[in-house]
């Protein structure tokens, strides 16, 4: 990258920052990853359960988005919710 000088030799920092955009996930990516199959993730889109970026007809997700959404969901030790699964 090269910098752009003004006529008095004072470095100017670049007007248009190079962004980087995170590789988006498509449904396959998302449902190999969950371990679960691409119409259980289709129905998480639809009744607006995950997080998701849609582009036209093209649906995509965001990794990071993704893994927050898991990290949110993480169940801690002991903060189960529910009955024992053992009888009494």
């Amino acid at each position: 990258m090269t910098s752009r000088t003004s006529g008095r030799g004072l470095e100017e920092a670049p007007s248009n920052p190079i962004v980087q955009l995170p590789h988006l996930l498509t449904i396959e990516d998302v449902a190999d990853h969950l371990g679960v199959s691409v119409r259980h993730v289709r129905r998480l889109v639809a009744e607006r359960r995950i997080p998701y970026v849609k582009w036209g007809h093209l649906i995509r997700f965001d990794p990071q988005a993704i893994t927050t959404w898991i990290d949110g969901r993480r169940i801690a030790v002991g903060q189960g919710q529910g009955r024992s699964l053992r009888s009494k």
